[in-house]
């Protein structure tokens, strides 16, 4: 008996043991089965849709766009018609080439034509002199989920088989609407070829998009991160016969701007109305609430961004908004484009005040009054104080600046200020921002600050590390800086391989000191030479800044030169809210600009040699940015070549830093 219990415990120790021993052996061979069950399923997939997938190759055209090296290698189409038409990814034309070919999958090349561009969404259809091609087939954009498999597609090499990335489908409706997002590996070599499912349907094609940009080359920065966007293909065919058609489409575009800039969790109230706009003529108004689009609800600015983000100009629209209480319904067309925003401008500094202390009395008192402008007109004086706009009271800069920006050039308004205590009214015309810069500009003197203590800023010259960032900066403070008073800050992005710390602090140390400027240099990382991800090394430095010292939003100012001005504009125009004024010094458009908004104000200076080689491309921008009614101010220096300007140029630079706030 002792014998068989001790037989049936080893018999039951062996059997765990062979259990212990064959699971996992059994799991890996099922894992093992699953693996190669899967990735024939992804291949059968791919060859489902490798016969709508065709290589695309350009000749000619730009080197670069937007100062991203133009792609010279072969990318990617999509089929969408057995009759020839072909659609892909805008950016594989940006360069502008001068021709187009088009390798089948069977290897049958075929010169291709540019028809039409959807330019909301990114894409351009091409078209062949083929016949009984193979049309992708479209997943029904209801049918694609979050989670599920995504491939990735592109015919960039001479291989019977597409190459492949496998991902999933990570987020729907991204760029306001318009797009798939995938973490499948996307690039520009697949740009313009199909994301698809574990069936072998096309989910949509794969572009490069941002939320703030609208060039063809917006959103390439995502390459290789992780995200990439494809354009629902069920949303391509059903505007493909207007592209057959040779109909370019367009972003469709209302003309207002929102009170906050919260777009998540506030309100859509609107601020600014575009003149001439949908929505001005439409009789929407400074102040109203959008409560419905389409008959849909929105409590918040992001849903009206994304009814709208995937309407085209043309599309019709039902608006209700909400105004003092009641409910009005509009209806509109969309446009394809708006006028050029242009703020109409008085012609006056104002006096700039303590933080701390309470202003004497209401108004905006008067600094600088320019010549030749509406307020010279109307007779104004330094020390005069404005306090009434169009019978509406004016207490600060900020007040009046902001009715100002409402009005337009030669419209006319009523000015009630105080001279010596006295009231007087003036009625005046309104003009376009000068882009003069006084030649003789009367400091804002700053008084000198209390004696310092242990808790005070560092002034003079600095040289920091930020932490977050592992990068380095150097700074310059002037020595009697006063926190009660606001300064400028001059944001200097040096070029490649040169970080001119000696030059610079030579040549605008006394300028910081007369004009209230604060100098704050980044450097660049041990390369010397910046790419775009220290943009948010940049803007951190900055914003540290901001909160350490006194700081006028107004007056934050980037200044790039040579090569260190491509990324000074890569940042204005990225970050919109932070820099409302830029200086480029030798150097021309790099980038192509957004459009001048009331509510991201941008103002411009360039100073060039009269002899640099660059000069006609850097005198082109200046026009091209006046065509758009920004801000501009230039001065080109005799003799002059591709060296950083002389001191007479830069404290001219200092004067119209001084006068960022003109209003």
């Amino acid at each position: 008996m002792p014998n068989q219990k001790l037989r049936l415990t080893i018999l039951t120790l062996l059997s765990i043991v062979v259990v212990i021993i064959i699971a996992p052996t059994a799991r890996a061979q099922t894992d093992g089965k699953l693996a190669v069950l899967e990735e024939r399923a992804l291949k059968q997939a791919a060859a489902i849709v490798a016969p709508s997938t065709v290589r695309i190759e350009t000749v000619g055209g730009l080197e670069r766009v937007e100062e991203i090296l133009a792609g010279t290698g072969p990318t990617t189409g999509v089929v969408v018609s057995a009759d020839g038409y072909i659609i892909t990814s805008s950016f594989n034309f940006a360069a502008k080439p001068s021709s187009i070919l088009v390798t089948l999958p069977d290897g049958r090349r075929f010169a291709a034509r540019q028809v039409a561009s959807d330019n909301l969404k990114m894409l351009t259809l091409i078209k062949i002199n083929a016949e009984n091609l193979t049309p992708a087939p479209a997943a029904p954009r209801d049918s694609i989920r979050v989670g599920q498999w995504a491939i990735a597609l592109g015919r960039t090499y001479e291989t019977p088989f597409p190459s492949m990335s496998v991902g999933i489908v990570s987020a729907l409706n991204r760029i306001w609407g318009k797009a798939i997002q995938t973490d499948a590996k996307v690039s520009p070599v697949n740009y313009g070829g199909p994301l698809v499912d574990i069936e072998g349907r096309v989910l949509g094609v794969l572009v490069p998009l941002s939320p703030q940009g609208k060039s063809d080359a917006a959103g390439v920065e995502w390459y290789d991160a992780g995200i990439g966007f494809a354009i629902p293909m069920s949303d391509i065919y059903a505007v493909l016969d207007q592209l057959k058609a040779e109909k370019d489409l367009h972003s469709g575009l209302l003309g207002i701007t929102f009170e906050s800039k919260d777009l998540y969790s506030t309100p859509p109230v609107v601020d600014h109305v575009w003149y001439n706009s949908p929505a001005q003529k439409a009789g929407i108004k400074s102040g109203d609430t959008i409560v419905e689009v389409n008959n849909a609800a929105t409590t918040r600015i992001t849903q009206v961004r994304h009814a709208l983000g995937n309407a085209y100009a043309g599309d019709k629209i039902a608006l209700s908004v909400n105004r003092d209480g009641e409910t009005i319904k509009v209806d509109f067309e969309l446009a394809a484009k708006l006028e050029p925003y242009e703020s109409a401008f008085l012609g006056i500094l104002p006096e700039r005040l303590s933080t701390i202390e309470p202003a004497e009395a209401a108004g905006v008192e008067v600094r600088y009054v320019y010549a030749d402008s509406p307020a010279a007109a109307a007779g104004l004086q330094r020390g005069d104080r404005i306090t009434e706009f169009n019978d509406a009271p004016q207490s600060t800069a900020i007040e009046l600046r902001d009715a100002l920006s409402r009005a337009r050039p030669g419209d006319k308004a009523v000015l009630t200020y105080l001279r010596k205590g006295e009231s007087q009214t003036a009625e005046v015309e309104l003009q376009k921002i000068s882009a003069v810069i006084p030649a003789e500009l009367p400091r804002s003197p700053i008084p000198l600050p209390a004696e310092k203590n242990e808790d005070s800023e560092k002034t003079g010259r600095l040289a920091e590390t930020l932490e977050t960032h592992a990068h380095d900066l150097w700074a310059f403070v002037p020595d009697d800086y006063n926190p009660d008073y606001q300064y400028a800050l001059l944001v200097w992005i040096h070029p490649s391989r040169n970080t001119m710390e000696a030059d610079m602090l030579k040549r605008w140390k006394q300028i910081c000191r007369e004009r209230g400027v604060i100098l704050l240099a980044p450097k660049a990382g041990t390369a010397e030479t910046w790419t775009p991800n220290e943009i948010g090394f940049i803007k951190a430095a900055v914003e540290s800044f901001v909160h350490r010292y006194s700081i006028d939003q107004e007056r934050i100012v980037l200044h790039g030169f040579d090569s260190g001005a491509v990324l000074a504009q890569q940042l204005a125009f990225k970050e919109r809210e932070l820099f409302p004024a830029i200086c480029l010094a030798r150097a021309p458009l790099a980038v192509q600009p957004p459009e001048n908004r009331p509510d991201f104000p941008l103002q411009w200076d360039f100073v060039y040699g009269a002899d640099d080689p660059q000069s006609r491309k850097i005198e082109a921008s200046i026009q091209a940015l006046e065509k758009m009614r920004y801000p501009v101010s230039h001065r080109a220096v005799p003799g002059l070549g591709q060296e950083y300007p002389p001191e007479p140029a830069i404290e001219e630079v200092g004067r119209w830093i001084d006068a960022l706030d003109r209003i």
